[in-house]
C-alpha cells in the first residue's frame, strides 16, 4: 500500500508538471517578473520548484542553479539552492529506497555483497567524493544510493556538504551572468564572467586532485617517507610481470631493482608454460608416430622412455633460461637480487640474502609475486601424496595409472599428454563438462577426441576421500550414482590457482584484498596503498603469461610517469589458447559470455573439414567461429578449434585490436595452401550470408540484357 501511494503521488506530480507547463520554470524571465514585486514569494516558489524537480529527477538542475544565481545573487542564491538541492536529492533517495531497494537487494544479493560491505564501511566517503566531483549526474547518485545500505540522515548531511562547493561555483557563474547589461562579446568577456567559466571548467579536475591528495596523505599517515631513494622502481617477483616491469624501467633509463627469492622466470619458465609445452610436444610426437599409418608410414615399435622425456623437458627449460637470466637483465641495466623480500613501508623493502640483510628504498613498488596451485583439503590426501603443476616435473617414472582432478585447461593438457605417453588416465571434475569456460561445440570437439583416445572422464564427480589399502592408492569418488572407488598410481591436482599474498609484508601496508583473496587494484593497477602497484597472478583476472606482461607495461609506466599521465589497463582484446589436441584458441566474446552479458551477436562458422591444407595434413576436424555485431562485420570474438588454433587466432587478435572487420580479412591475400586460409574463408562465409540480394537480382537482370 505504501508503494502504491508513492507511485500515485509520483504520477500526480509528473502530471502536474505537464499541466502547469514545467518548461516555463527553466526561464529566467519567469522569476525576474515576480522578483521585483514579491522577492520573498519568488524565493520560496523557486525553492519549492527546485525541490520538486530534484525529487522527480527532472533534468535541468544546472540551468536552475545558474538562474538562481542570476536572480537572487550569490549569497541568497547559494543559500536557497544548497538546501533545496539537498532536500530534493533526499526525497529522490527515499523514493528510490521505498520502491526498489528490497527488490534490487534480493535480486542481486550475490553481486552486491562486496559493494554493500564497502558502502557500510566507507559509504559517507564514497558519497562525498561523488558529490564533490560533478562528473556522475547527481540524479543518478540520488537513485543509486537509495538502493544501498546507507542511512538517510548520513545521505542528507554528506550531500549538503559535498554539493556545497560545486553549487557555489555554478551559483557564482549565474550571479556573474545576472549582472550583465551589455550582451555584446566585449560585455560578456569581463574578468568576472571569464573567471567564473574557467572555474566551472577546472572545478572537476581541482576537486579530483584535492581528493586524491587528501586520500593519499591519509593512507600514508604514520609512514616516514625517505628524503631520497635508492631506486626509482623496485619490483618483487621475477616472473613474466616482474621481468617486463624491470625491463621497461631500465629501457626508460630508470634505476630499478628486481628481487626474486627462487628462480628467475617464475612459474612460466620453471613449472608452467615452458615445461608443459615441452611435455605436450613430446606427447604429440609419440601420438603422431602411432597415427602415421594413416599416411602409409608404419612405425612398428614406438617406445617411450619417460625419464628421457622428462630430461628433455628440463633441457628445454635450460635452453630458455638465458632469456630470463640475471646476467641478461643485469646487462640491460637491472639490479637483480636473489633473496626474500619483505615490504616495510610504501617505499622500503628489506631483503634477506645469503650474504645477509639489506634494505632498499624506491619511489614506487611493483608486486609481481605470482600465484600457486590451489589444493582443497580432502581426507587422506596427504597420505596418498599428490602432484601439482608446480611439482610434477620431478616425476622420474611414468605412472601406469594417473588420476587428474580438475578438467580445466591445465588438467586437460596434462591428462592428454600423460595418456599419449602411455599412462592410463582418469579425469575427475565436479562440473558437467570439461573446459567450463568454453562453448558447448568447443567442449564437444575436445571431449570426443578424449573419448577416441580412451581417456576416462568422470564428470559431476568429486573426491570424497583418499586411502591406501593393501599398498594401493585409492580415491573414493562421489558420483551422481553414489560412491565409487578408483585405484591410481599417481595423482595430479589441477583445480586452479590462488594468489601469493603472504610472506612478504602486505600486512604492513594494510593492502586490501578482493573477495577471492587477490590483491585489489584500480584501473591503473595501483593497490590501495599509493605508489604500490601489482600485476600478474597475484591480482587474479586473466592468469596468463602474456597478460602479466601486458599489465606490467601499464604498471611500470604508471609508476614511473603517473604524475604526468596515467594509463588505464586495457583488457578489451585478450587471447588465450588451450594446447590440447585439438587446440582451442579464443579472443573476445564467445556465445556463452555474450549471452550472459546480454550482447546481441551473429555467428559465422567455417569447418576445417572444407580446408585443403587441413585435409592433406589429416587435420580436417575442428572449426573457426566468429561472433559479429548483427548486420555488421565488426568482430566481437573468435574461437578456433583445431590444429594450430593458438597460432591462427592471432589474425583475429590483430583485427580486433585495430578495429578491422571481416571485410578486411576477406580482402587480405592468404598463402595457399595454409591453415591460415580458414580465417579468410570464415570471412567469406559472413560475406555470402550478407550479400545484398535485391541488388544481385538487378545485376542478374543486367547480365541477362547484355547477353
Amino acid at each position: 500500500m505504501k508503494k502504491i501511494i508513492i507511485v500515485l503521488l509520483l504520477a500526480l506530480a509528473v502530471s502536474a508538471l505537464f499541466v502547469f507547463d514545467a518548461q516555463q520554470y527553466l526561464s529566467p524571465e519567469f522569476y525576474q517578473q515576480r522578483f521585483s514585486e514579491q522577492p520573498i514569494f519568488t524565493g520560496l516558489l523557486f525553492f519549492a520548484i527546485y525541490v520538486v524537480m530534484t525529487a522527480l529527477s527532472v533534468p535541468g538542475a544546472a540551468i536552475m542553479t545558474l538562474i538562481g544565481g542570476a536572480i537572487f545573487g550569490f549569497g541568497w542564491g547559494l543559500l536557497l539552492i544548497s538546501f533545496a538541492s539537498t532536500m530534493g536529492a533526499t526525497l529522490a533517495f527515499v523514493i528510490s529506497r521505498l520502491l526498489f531497494k528490497d527488490w534490487v537487494q534480493d535480486k542481486f544479493a550475490d553481486y552486491l555483497k562486496t559493494i554493500n560491505a564497502g558502502i557500510e564501511k566507507d559509504g559517507a566517503f564514497y558519497l562525498f567524493t561523488l558529490r564533490l566531483i560533478p562528473i556522475v549526474p547527481f540524479f543518478v547518485i540520488n537513485l543509486v544510493m537509495g538502493l544501498m545500505p546507507i542511512r538517510t540522515i548520513t545521505f542528507y548531511w554528506v550531500s549538503q556538504l559535498g554539493m556545497l562547493a560545486g553549487t557555489a561555483v555554478y551559483v557564482n557563474a549565474g550571479a556573474q551572468l545576472g549582472q550583465l547589461d551589455d550582451l555584446s562579446l566585449s560585455g560578456i568577456l569581463t574578468p568576472g564572467i571569464f573567471g567564473s567559466f574557467i572555474l566551472l571548467a577546472i572545478f572537476p579536475w581541482m576537486t579530483r586532485t584535492v581528493l586524491a591528495g587528501i586520500k593519499k596523505r591519509t593512507l600514508l599517515k604514520g609512514f616516514n617517507r625517505p628524503k631520497s631513494f635508492d631506486d626509482n622502481l623496485l619490483v618483487i617477483g621475477a616472473g613474466a610481470g616482474g621481468l617486463v616491469s624491470a625491463y621497461i624501467a631500465a629501457a626508460t633509463k630508470a634505476k630499478v631493482t628486481l628481487i626474486e627469492k627462487h628462480k628467475m622466470g617464475g612459474d612460466c619458465l620453471n613449472t608452467g608454460c615452458v615445461p608443459s609445452k615441452a611435455l605436450i610436444h613430446a606427447a604429440a610426437l609419440a601420438h603422431d608416430m602411432k597415427e602415421a599409418k594413416k599416411v602409409g608410414i608404419h612405425a612398428t615399435d614406438v617406445k617411450v622412455n619417460f625419464s628421457e622425456v622428462m630430461q628433455s623437458v628440463h633441457d628445454g627449460i635450460k635452453e630458455v633460461e638465458p632469456h630470463d637470466s640475471i646476467e641478461r637483465y643485469t646487462d640491460l641495466g637491472v639490479n637483480c637480487i636473489t633473496g626474500q623480500a619483505t615490504i616495510i613501508d610504501p617505499w622500503t623493502v628489506e631483503i634477506k640474502t645469503e650474504q645477509g640483510v639489506e634494505r632498499r628504498t624506491a619511489r614506487n613498488l611493483i608486486i609481481a609475486a605470482g600465484g600457486r596451485p590451489k589444493v582443497f583439503p580432502v581426507k587422506g590426501l596427504e597420505e596418498v601424496g599428490y602432484y601439482t603443476s608446480d611439482t610434477l616435473w620431478e616425476i622420474k617414472e611414468q605412472p601406469r595409472s594417473l588420476l587428474v582432478v580438475g578438467a580445466g585447461p591445465i588438467g586437460c593438457e596434462l591428462a592428454q599428454s600423460f595418456h599419449r605417453l602411455g599412462s592410463q588416465v582418469t579425469m575427475v571434475d565436479p562440473a558437467p563438462q570439461i573446459l567450463g569456460r568454453e562453448d558447448s561445440d568447443v567442449v564437444k570437439a575436445v571431449t570426443e577426441q578424449f573419448e577416441r583416445e580412451n581417456i576416462q572422464l568422470l564428470l559431476n564427480t568429486l573426491p570424497e576421500a583418499y586411502k591406501i589399502e593393501d599398498g594401493k592408492k585409492i580415491a573414493i569418488l562421489k558420483t551422481p550414482n553414489g560412491l565409487q572407488e578408483i585405484q591410481f598410481d599417481a595423482l595430479i591436482i589441477a583445480v586452479g590457482r590462488e594468489a601469493n599474498t603472504k610472506g612478504y609484508g602486505l600486512e604492513n601496508l594494510n593492502i586490501q584484498l578482493d573477495e577471492r583473496g587477490n590483491i585489489a587494484v584500480d584501473e591503473n593497477l595501483q593497490t590501495s596503498m599509493p605508489g604500490v602497484f601489482a600485476v600478474g597472478d597475484v591480482i587474479g583476472g586473466y592468469q596468463f603469461t602474456h597478460v602479466s606482461a601486458h599489465e606490467a607495461w601499464y604498471a611500470s609506466v604508471n609508476a614511473l610517469f603517473g604524475h604526468f599521465k596515467k594509463f588505464k589497463v586495457d583488457y578489451s582484446v585478450i587471447p588465450w589458447a588451450t594446447y590440447t589436441a585439438p587446440q582451442v584458441g579464443r579472443v573476445g566474446l564467445n556465445e556463452e559470455t555474450a549471452k550472459a552479458q546480454g550482447i546481441a551477436f551473429e555467428v559465422t562458422r567455417f569447418d576445417l573439414g572444407e580446408l585443403d591444407r587441413a585435409i592433406v595434413d589429416k587435420a580436417a576436424s575442428g572449426f573457426v567461429k566468429v561472433l559479429t555485431v548483427p548486420g555488421k562485420d565488426k568482430i566481437l570474438g573468435a574461437t578456433i578449434v583445431g590444429a594450430m588454433a593458438g597460432e591462427l587466432i592471432a589474425e583475429f587478435v590483430f583485427a580486433m585490436k585495430n578495429g578491422l572487420g571481416l571485410n578486411k580479412i576477406l580482402g587480405t591475400i592468404h598463402a595457399y595452401p595454409t591453415m591460415m586460409e580458414a580465417n579468410k574463408y570464415v570471412a567469406g562465409e559472413w560475406k555470402r550470408n550478407h550479400a545484398p540480394q535485391k541488388l544481385l537480382k538487378w545485376v542478374e537482370k543486367l547480365h541477362d540484357r547484355r547477353r
